[in-house]
């Protein structure tokens, strides 16, 4: 009868310790997390981004980002990654209620504060510090909220950025197959290359791309020079690539385009429409750069040296090299 009642006591002290540890699971979330709503990129029209490099402020003028107050043209790639971050913020837990906000980057020295609109109405405020330890997260603090939490993402890179470099460093950019003239002058040397209809050699190897006509024809499109020169079409075509997507490092905030002069190179590109490049001396002899200016944009700029010198060939480098004759 004892060892019965001691086996009923085993049992209930097994019941009421499952239940215990059951209700009190260590990994059960007793709070609530905010869900926050996606807000549709295409209708922000404004960001303000306020950190340790300053303020910026964005603002989408007829479908296009610019920098305010001065109107640069903005980088648009990486406007649609703030877009897509911020609009599409989750959290994903609670880290810290205790206020201390320095060890997370949180602080009003370090941290990054986003600010959306639409039109005028703000939608949506937070605060970015540094990303977690898994490089999977991001420590933010939501506006009205004192607590700290993690979002997905590792994203303050794509906020903690200056005005220089949010503006858009595009500074030619044109599609290469439109192209059929190229002009060229440097150290007083000018020469003119052109797309020409060229007759094909018999027993030729015919080129294969999209630019060669039918094969009765025997014709096809070569780049010469005006009078008649054969060039090095791999040259060419390699500075057409070049310059049809061509970036700046920096900007010249002190100076305006019509205060340059005298180039040290310049080329011009007609197709549809006449593009130009007009590089220009350093400003000092230990500059890092060459100051330059392109019909695609409204500032002056600085191109890196090896940038330049990649550009800069003499036009006498772009012709064909006539081949050592064979010795009979």
């Amino acid at each position: 009868m004892k060892i019965r009642k001691e086996y009923i006591l085993l049992v209930a002290i097994i019941l009421f310790l499952s239940v215990y540890i059951f209700l009190r699971k260590p990994d059960r979330t007793h709070y609530q997390l905010p869900k926050l709503p996606e807000i549709a990129a295409k209708s922000i029209n404004k960001i303000e981004i306020k950190g340790p490099n300053g303020t910026v402020a964005l603002k989408k003028k007829d479908k296009v980002w610019i920098i305010e107050p001065k109107g640069y043209p903005a980088d648009a790639a990486k406007i649609k990654d703030m877009l897509d971050i911020a609009d599409k913020l989750t959290i994903t837990a609670l880290v810290s209620e205790s206020k201390n906000y320095e060890r997370y980057d949180l602080n009003n020295e370090m941290k990054v504060t986003v600010k959306e609109w639409e039109e005028d109405t703000p939608v949506r405020s937070f605060d970015i510090g540094k990303g977690a330890s898994s490089y999977r997260h991001t420590f933010i603090k939501l506006a009205g909220d004192d607590r700290v939490y993690h979002a997905r993402g590792n994203f303050r890179a794509k906020f903690d950025k200056t005005e220089d470099e949010l503006r858009d460093k595009t500074v030619l950019s044109f599609e290469q197959k439109q192209i059929r003239e190229i002009h060229i002058t440097k150290n007083d040397q000018s020469v003119i290359f052109i797309l020409k209809d060229v007759p094909v050699k018999a027993g030729a190897a015919k080129e294969k791309n999209a630019e060669e006509s039918s094969p009765e024809s025997k014709i096809k499109k070569a780049w010469q020079t005006a009078d008649g020169k054969n060039v090095d079409e791999s040259k060419v075509k390699d500075l057409i690539r070049t310059l049809s997507k061509l970036r700046c490092d920096n900007y010249i905030e002190e100076q305006k385009k019509d205060e340059f002069s005298n180039p040290l190179y310049s080329v011009r590109l007609k197709g549809a429409k006449e593009y130009y490049l007009s590089v220009f001396n350093k400003m000092a002899k230990d500059a890092k750069g060459h100051p330059a200016i392109s019909s695609e944009n409204s500032y002056p700029f600085f191109l890196s040296d090896w940038k330049t010198k990649d550009i800069m060939k003499a036009p006498e480098e772009l012709l064909e090299k006539k081949k050592p004759e064979k010795l009979t």
